[in-house]
């Protein structure tokens, strides 16, 4: 059974182009939907994906329909195939339930995973020259040197606890404690070193 998808960006864009070139295609039914391909949460093809079965064939108009990426065209593909459903798309004369349809998806993938290790690579180099510069990767941390202190000066006092501190500043104990050991304040009081 050949299942149709057809989208289109906004509400003023139209699907008749698609949906024609689906029903020539033999497509005995075909989810429409008119929302942006940026979207992850897109109702239509969800429940078009839900409803092939094994031997369908998933019929698009053009790929990027389909969608928003090249890692997320492989993703989809790679489900459809693991579940026994082919797919085609018409505009780029891709089918891959022929040999040669199978071969150039194969080679779609080999791309999108050697993009994926030079994106990678490039990565760790830039935090590598990063480091030689003396900079430190991560993100900030949760309180800075103004706050350990002020949190510091209240545990001076015995009837405050590190739990009401870090309430204080809207912390967890451990990123507390983590935060006084970073700056040196670990000879506070036993009592609020253990509360």
């Amino acid at each position: 059974m050949f299942i149709g998808y057809a989208r289109v960006s906004t509400q003023d864009q139209n699907l008749e182009l698609q949906q024609d070139a689906l029903e020539k295609e033999g497509c005995e039914q075909t989810f429409q939907e008119k929302i942006t391909g940026k979207n992850k949460e897109r109702p239509e093809l969800e429940t078009c994906m839900k409803m092939l079965r094994d031997g369908d064939v998933l019929v698009v108009w053009k790929l990027d329909r389909l969608a928003r990426s090249l890692k997320d065209l492989i993703e989809i593909v790679s489900e459809l195939e693991s579940r026994g459903v082919g797919f085609k798309s018409l505009t780029e004369s891709i089918d891959t339930t022929s040999p040669g349809g199978k071969l150039i998806f194969h080679i779609f993938g080999a791309l999108s995973e050697f993009e994926h290790s030079l994106i990678r690579e490039r990565t760790l180099e830039g935090l590598k020259a990063a480091r030689a510069r003396g900079r430190k990767g991560g993100r900030k941390p949760a309180m800075n040197r103004s706050d350990v202190q002020k949190a510091a000066a209240m545990l001076k006092d015995p009837l405050i606890t590190k739990t009401e501190v870090a309430k204080h500043f809207g912390v967890s104990r451990l990123t507390l404690n983590k935060s006084l050991n970073r700056e040196g304040y670990d000879g506070l009081p036993e009592r609020n070193k253990s509360i």
